[in-house]
């Protein structure tokens, strides 16, 4: 059985390289996958290890990165969730990011975000995404973006495909062709932009984009 050894503390540039790294090696363990029309527990333990792999340098990037849970998605009305504190930890990344955006864009247009230093620190009347104890977060085996989508029943070509990328950018697993562009693009805001409010700002346009586009290709 394959065993991975703990990833030691990285820096950004370090950090950067060894996701490059890993999403190469996830390509071309798809590919190879693709072709082995007798697949065994070798690829079972090759797929399980670099699903390890992804989630180390996940938490990494993104600490306090919640666990996922199991327990049914609760539908909810839409129209009770306007002008609303939502809360999630600072320094947002891929989910947080895409989930803020999908938030202000889908839900509550007139949202207010605060960003905790740690979950424990989120107000009583807020409603916290992304973190252990959040109202929404990972449940199932979907990431936040998915969970967010399901519970307030936001069934769009578009988004689908946008939950696809966040998914694989936040926890891996299959990878969408626009998966390395976009992960660049956040890595060059986040590490550009120390402002929380402005990079959700600057992300959204870029997320406004990329429905945009795959909207676009969903239309006959």
């Amino acid at each position: 059985m394959l065993e991975l050894q703990p990833i030691k503390e990285l820096s950004v540039s370090s950090l950067q390289e060894a996701t490059r790294q890993l999403r190469k090696l996830r390509k071309n363990f798809t590919a190879i996958a693709a072709i082995d029309f007798f697949p065994g527990e070798a690829q079972a333990q090759a797929q399980q290890a670099i699903q390890d792999l992804e989630l180390q340098l996940n938490r990494q990037l993104s600490p306090n990165e919640p666990h996922e849970r199991t327990g049914q998605i609760t539908q909810l009305e839409i129209n009770l969730y306007r002008s609303r504190l939502w809360a999630t930890r600072q320094r947002p990344w891929v989910d947080r990011l895409a989930s803020a955006w999908l938030i202000q864009r889908f839900i509550d247009s007139d949202a207010r975000f605060i960003w905790l230093v740690a979950p424990e620190d989120c107000p009583a009347d807020a409603l916290g995404f992304d973190f252990d104890g959040a109202s929404f977060t990972h449940i199932n085996g979907k990431v936040t973006f998915e969970v967010l989508l399901e519970s307030f029943g936001l069934n769009n070509p578009g988004l689908d495909r946008l939950g696809a990328l966040v998914h694989f950018l936040d926890v891996g697993g299959a990878q969408p062709s626009e998966a390395s562009g976009l992960e660049q693009i956040l890595w060059g805001l986040r590490n550009s932009i120390s402002d929380d409010d402005q990079l959700i700002s600057s992300a959204n346009s870029v997320f406004d984009a990329l429905f945009a586009a795959f909207s676009e290709k969903e239309t006959p």
